[in-house]
């Protein structure tokens, strides 16, 4: 049997779950300039295009 202090294992429980949601913040956020702007790009180009698709009652 072995003895566990539970304040290093709730604290190493909540460093994982910490380092978790960094690695996830860095795939949602971690984009560079370039990258973004052509994500708007594709957006605004998809939107107007669409728009232009639009029937007009």
């Amino acid at each position: 049997m072995t003895l566990v202090s539970l304040s290093k294992a709730r604290k190493a429980r909540a460093k994982a779950a910490d380092k978790a949601q960094a690695a996830e913040n860095r795939v949602a956020f971690g984009r560079t300039k370039a990258e973004k702007a052509r994500a708007q790009a594709d957006a605004s180009r998809t939107a107007r295009h669409l728009d232009g698709k639009r029937l007009e009652p």
